[in-house]
């Protein structure tokens, strides 16, 4: 059970004792002669940090009815829920899975030790990840409320925390969708052929653009066609059309999708979620096929053992996990609010997790296995090229004719040039090295996977190594696009779930709420579509992100560990879904994941305080990218969106404390019990929560002495 606390206009009024609508339907009240005669000493409200826990004795006094001479309301709203646990499922997983697990998850696998990257990752996952994602799921699924709602009822000292969320909420969402429009107009871009960033544009005398020959074609597409990029991040402009259109229809696909709440929402799923895992998967199967594949493969499962013991590394592998998963933005919490109590969420965390995890390396084998076929493609052209220059020796009469390359090299530089260079005599083979370049597949490797400078770019690239790249490329951004889809319909989710819940009457006007939710967030994103707007989702996807999710998800386990109680919190969900639950859980709420959180904040603060922040930047002099520092007004704005997206968390908290200081009558007595029972199975009525307020007449003798225990709940 619970204790819900709330506020009320004046000690002269009649007490309402109320949880929000969505999840509590009855209002008791209490006589002005009650509240008087019963209130608290100042030793009893000291210690009042979270809900009491009544006995089996106290039970006795419970009124389960309210007062008949009290006010009446009207029934709150039925709170809507998604048609069938499929298209709930597919909410939590399109949410957790999106272009973070595509785009950064290959990339720090490599540099950071391969299989032993693999090995923290799924041990953070199993100790870490899926407990919270449990936490935040039971947490929604139990008090059917978004994330501010929550949290409020959990603790009011820590109520700001679902504020916090709303607002990274907010912030995330605008710069997520430009990714998303970027991926949409390459998608568009991407029914032609040839494909218009494998070639370089001609100029106006017909000859190759000169910006575009001093540097790759997909890079200069990117830069000077896409995003129409400045050179610093100073250099403004306004928004490029042709983005500011893409960011249009996204938002339009997302209120269409959204605007009937989860019914429409779950429809759309199905689409949005499991058409990515069809493409992702043949993805897969085109990558094994492909020279090279094998190799790259090998340098994935290579553990290197040292990486186990780097402080970085350990601080990069959770930074992936819990940007990956996505637990502090409150959407798991939204969207379980709309599941029945007694649904199995310790079974869900884990599916959501293991499918998270399931893309993560399904996505990682096909980019090794791609980059292997292109180091092999690069390593045969160094092999190539060498057989040049020794022909070329070799007519030059600088070399005897028994050097000369065999013809059948070019069929398989990479089986043929090894045997021909090792069975040279000893005395040609020296003369002939100090000509030659050093050809290491290691090394070209090492190059093609120097890191995300523009991922998309990069898959970009891949789609051109393909036969029929029209279609593969056609395939990839349709799959790029699905997930960020899924991932901002989440996103959106946690924004507009508090404001029904906070606002019991927007449930009247969920359409209208929807289309003012998204048509703000239009106009905010256009901010990122400037010429230097990719440098602003930069610096919030890359430095600020972290931060305020790290600092949400501590909160949260803390106030559901040490203030509400770990073992009263599954305790509740056992009822609820009647079936004990583990306790390890509680074991970890408790220490470890308080724990590991906490190191990974200050990690992560300790490395943005001491290293320079720097973005990746388009040299227009040199055609050419660039490794700048961001200005000193860039890093102010940074440390403000931090600041000012935890704030909500002390005002919160010292609001509580004003209104417990000025109305401690109210707040005593303002105090409501639920208790939950499983809901009835089959055509049997359903059993709902019950609000029972307890008469404490037979109870006055003991408030007037000091009361402590039963107030603070840790385990």
């Amino acid at each position: 059970m619970t204790t819900v606390n709330e506020d009320t206009e004046s000690q002269e009024e009649k007490s309402q004792l109320s949880v929000p609508s969505t999840s509590i339907s009855l209002t008791a009240t209490t006589s002005a002669y009650q509240l008087v005669s019963e209130i608290p000493t100042e030793e009893s409200q000291k210690f009042d940090l979270s809900a009491h826990v009544w006995s089996d004795e106290d039970n006795e006094d419970i009124l389960e009815t309210p007062n008949k001479d009290g006010p009446k309301y009207e029934a709150p709203h039925e709170r809507p829920i998604w048609a069938n646990k499929t298209e709930y499922l597919l909410a939590q997983v399109g949410f957790s899975v999106g272009l973070s697990t595509i785009w950064r998850f290959p990339y720090l696998c490599f540099h950071n030790g391969g299989g032993s990257f693999l090995i923290i990752y799924i041990l953070m996952m199993f100790l870490v990840g899926i407990p919270l994602l449990f936490l935040e799921m039971a947490a929604g699924q139990r008090m059917r409320q978004g994330s501010i709602g929550v949290w409020k009822v959990i603790s009011p000292w820590i109520g700001g925390v679902g504020y916090t969320s709303f607002m990274v909420c907010i912030i995330v969402g605008l710069y997520y969708s430009v990714l998303m429009a970027w991926n949409l107009f390459y998608l568009v871009q991407s029914f032609q052929s040839p494909l218009p960033w494998l070639l370089c544009p001609l100029s106006k005398n017909s000859s190759i653009d000169s910006e575009c020959a001093r540097t790759s074609p997909t890079t200069y597409f990117w830069y000077r066609k896409v995003l129409k990029a400045t050179d610093e991040i100073e250099i403004d402009g306004k928004p490029v059309m042709h983005l500011s259109a893409s960011v249009l229809v996204i938002w339009l696909i997302i209120c269409i999708s959204m605007i009937k709440g989860p019914k429409s929402t779950g429809k759309m799923l199905y689409i949005s979620v499991l058409l990515p895992y069809i493409i992702l998967f043949s993805l897969l199967i085109r990558s094994l096929t492909m020279k090279g594949a094998y190799f790259g493969l090998k340098n994935l499962l290579a553990a290197k053992v040292p990486a186990l013991y780097s402080v970085e590394v350990w601080r990069r592998t959770g930074n992936q996990l819990f940007l990956s998963l996505g637990p502090g933005f409150g959407s798991f919490t939204a969207i379980s609010s709309y599941i029945p109590r007694s649904n199995n969420c310790v079974i869900d965390a884990y599916a959501v997790a293991f499918l998270n995890l399931l893309v993560s390396l399904t996505t990682t084998v096909f980019v090794f296995a791609v980059m292997g076929h292109l180091a092999t493609k690069n390593n045969e052209k160094c092999y190539l090229m060498n057989a040049e220059k020794v022909m070329d020796l070799v007519t030059a009469q600088v070399l005897p004719p028994e050097a000369h390359p065999p013809d059948s090299l070019y069929h398989d530089p990479s089986a043929i040039y090894p045997k021909w260079l090792n069975n040279l005599p000893e005395h040609i083979k020296s003369r002939i090295l100090p000509n030659l370049t050093d050809c290491d597949l290691s090394k070209e490797l090492n190059k093609v996977m120097i890191g995300p400078g523009v991922v998309i770019v990069t898959f970009s690239d891949i789609v051109s190594l393909f036969s029929g790249p029209t279609f593969w490329s056609i395939v990839t951004f349709l799959l790029l696009v699905n997930l960020g889809l899924s991932t901002v319909i989440g996103i959106i989710q946690g924004i507009i779930t508090p404001l029904q819940d906070t606002f019991s009457s927007l449930r009247e006007h969920s359409k209208l709420l929807t289309v003012g939710v998204c048509v703000p967030m239009f106009l905010g994103s256009l901010l990122f579509v400037r010429p230097s707007g990719s440098y602003y989702v930069n610096l919030l996807d890359d430095y600020w992100v972290s931060l305020p999710l790290f600092f949400i998800v501590i909160l949260e386990t803390i106030a559901m560990a040490w203030i509400y109680g770990a073992r009263r919190f599954l305790t509740d969900l056992s009822i609820m879904m009647g079936h004990p639950i583990s306790p390890i859980y509680r074991w970890l709420w408790c220490f470890l994941s308080p724990f590991v959180l906490l190191v990974l904040f200050l990690s992560t603060l300790i490395h943005l305080s001491v290293k320079e922040i720097t973005y990746l930047a388009w040299d227009s002099r040199i055609s050419h990218e660039v490794t700048r520092i961001y200005p000193s007004w860039a890093k102010a704005l940074l440390i403000f969106l931090v600041v000012i997206t935890v704030l909500p968390v002390p005002v919160y908290f010292f609001y509580t404390v004003i209104i417990r200081v000025a109305s401690p009558v109210s707040m005593s007595h303002n105090t409501a019990i639920i208790t939950f029972q499983p809901e009835a199975k089959g055509d049997s009525p359903k059993v709902g929560p019950r609000l029972q307020v307890r008469q404490k007449r037979q109870k006055i003798i003991k408030m007037d002495k000091p009361k402590t225990e039963g107030k603070l709940s840790f385990l």
